[in-house]
């Protein structure tokens, strides 16, 4: 049975995902800024994360709220991080794939993770020590044991193109063994279809908070684990993250160490 806080939070990620459908067909009209180069927020984005947090505030009004469009509200040992809109470019351009973000830490460990699909209508869901669920349905991640055969996700964010030839490299070694790769704009999907077991492994550089809290909370919770380019437990400062089943982290973490300059191994 989820917990009272799982329960809050699809409430608010579903309430999210009916703001962000009610502009899927007005989206010429969409008012949108440039934070900075290539990153983008809409009237969509905002509009979306004041619902989530109207939401949760209302059930938990004690606890501080890190919102990817309205920074840090509060303060504690419980947080609620928070990507109203993951997947920004792909909405805005059309693209059917993005989603909404929500987890509870505690300090700074996430326990609590929702990730919604509005278009899909698919949930995820994970609590610490509980599993992690698709709608209700018990996910585990892949079972593969070597790189051989296995599908990968990855990104390559905006906020990072310094090192984007370090990722390239790494991404060729390991598409040397891996079957294929998939980029698909939403690191939060990524790391949930990797709790699920529809991408084998997935590995980012420079990811925030509210892009993979939730997400690395359901991959742990499916049966799987995630660490930094250096194979250190815990979401990464440095967002520099790997995430698979145990055989799998090794061998990308392997990876990382042939391919990438130390300044991303130590970070």
């Amino acid at each position: 049975m989820p917990r009272p806080a799982v329960n809050v939070a699809a409430r608010a990620a579903r309430a999210a995902g009916n703001v962000i459908l009610r502009y899927m067909n007005r989206l010429d009209s969409v008012a949108v800024v440039e934070k900075q180069r290539m990153d983008f927020v809409s009237e969509v984005d905002r509009a979306a994360e004041a619902e989530i947090i109207r939401e949760l505030r209302r059930a938990y009004p004690r606890h501080s709220f890190l919102g990817e469009e309205s920074g840090l509200t509060g303060k504690g040992d419980l947080m609620w991080v928070i990507d109203p809109l993951d997947g920004t470019h792909n909405y805005l351009r059309g693209i059917p794939h993005f989603s909404v973000s929500i987890a509870m830490l505690e300090k700074g460990e996430p326990v609590y993770g929702v990730i919604y699909d509005p278009l899909r209508d698919e949930l995820f869901t994970a609590s610490k020590g509980d599993g992690a669920y698709l709608n209700d349905r018990r996910m585990r991640v892949g079972k593969r044991e070597s790189l051989d055969g296995a599908m990968l996700a990855t990104g390559f964010p905006f906020r990072q193109r310094a090192h984007l030839d370090a990722q390239l490299e790494m991404t060729r070694l390991l598409l040397t063994q891996a079957e294929d790769l998939r980029r698909t704009g939403s690191a939060a999907l990524d790391l949930a279809y990797t709790a699920a077991g529809r991408f084998d492994g997935y590995f980012e550089i420079g990811l925030k908070p509210w892009d993979m809290a939730a997400g690395c909370l359901m991959v742990r919770e499916a049966g799987g684990t995630f660490a930094d380019f250096a194979g250190r437990d815990g979401l990464p400062e440095s967002g520099n993250l790997i995430a698979a089943n145990h055989h799998l982290v090794r061998s990308m973490v392997e990876a990382a160490g042939k391919t990438l300059p130390p300044k991303l191994l130590k970070a």
